[in-house]
């Protein structure tokens, strides 16, 4: 088995490339980021040289991957069709610049139907991706991964047979794939502590997805109760996902390949990171498939300036 993924969504202040040297800091071998200010609808024209920074920069850091995250602005269930409109056009542009740093993968919340009801907000999100996927044929190879989420509101994504209705209605399949949060996950009444519960729950994903659809986890711990439907993160083994949870995925040898990224809170220190990463390393049984920098006799060594939060990232 090769060596597990396991990362961290790090600021993009600097240039979009700057956070392979922020994870490479905490000697992480996976990233998330956001490829432009995730407060803004618009972003700056593709930074040509950035991008080729990012090429060099990742093998020779030894960043084995790297996933981005879409604005949280964009919610494509809007049944208004100015800010529809404006959502497609924006993860448009989401996939573009993803497409043109060569990250595979695109994390996207669904959206919130904001009271036009559940069919009527999965028909509008297939149907903003059909129309993306018609319009970015370059595109091909840049998968949008709807996120599960935690159950609240008009929110859609709130189990897996709403991920699956939405991914029924696309045209292109092969564009679309699931982002499994485990806060989310938990907050939306899925057991994934116990034994029998994590079962369960990949009997669940089975059915409804199939693993292949999966393609990252978002590893964070829950504020809430299981089934409280409350979106709040907090350290791994410090809230109600507990280790345990967190323990059956890292060695389930059926998400070998898959990246499992940190959305924790943090300073900008990144000690933080530091800290979650090695909690989860703890976890593995198999101390072979830890990342050779995470292992426990690794020194960081924190490269100046490299703390920034998810929240400071504008360029």
């Amino acid at each position: 088995m090769s060596f597990l993924l396991l990362g961290t969504h790090m600021s993009i202040a600097g240039g979009v490339s700057r956070a392979l040297d922020r994870a490479a800091s905490v000697h992480s071998n996976a990233v998330q980021v956001f490829t432009k200010n995730n407060r803004q609808w618009a972003g700056p024209p593709i930074n040509e040289e950035d991008v080729e920074r990012w090429r060099v920069q990742m093998p020779a850091l030894g960043i084995t991957y790297a996933v981005s995250h879409a604005s949280y602005l964009i919610n494509l269930a809007s049944p208004k069709d100015d800010l529809w409109e404006k959502s497609r056009l924006a993860h448009q542009d989401e996939l573009r610049r993803a497409h043109a740093y060569a990250i595979p993968h695109v994390v996207l919340h669904p959206g919130s139907h904001t009271g036009s009801g559940n069919e009527a907000g999965i028909a509008r999100i297939a149907t903003a991706l059909n129309r993306i996927h018609d319009e970015t044929p370059a595109c091909a190879d840049t998968v949008t991964c709807l996120e599960i989420m935690a159950g609240q509101g008009n929110v859609l994504g709130r189990d897996l047979a709403q991920l699956r209705a939405i991914i029924d209605q696309v045209e292109d399949q092969r564009r679309v794939g699931v982002c499994l949060d485990t806060c989310h996950a938990h907050a939306a009444g899925y057991d994934i502590c116990s034994d029998a519960g994590y079962g369960a729950f990949m009997a669940e994903i089975d059915r409804w997805l199939g693993l292949e659809t999966v393609k990252v986890w978002h590893f964070n711990d829950s504020k809430g109760v299981m089934g409280s439907n409350l979106d709040r993160h907090v350290h791994i083994g410090e809230g109600e996902i507990g280790e345990a949870g967190f323990r059956h995925i890292l060695n389930d040898s059926r998400w070998e390949g898959v990246a499992m990224l940190l959305e924790t809170p943090k300073e900008e220190t990144l000690e933080e990171d530091v800290m979650n990463l090695a909690r989860l390393c703890a976890l593995v049984e198999d101390d072979s498939r830890i990342p050779p920098g995470l292992r426990p006799q690794s020194v960081v060594e924190q490269i100046p300036g490299a703390g920034q939060t998810p929240d400071d990232d504008a360029q």
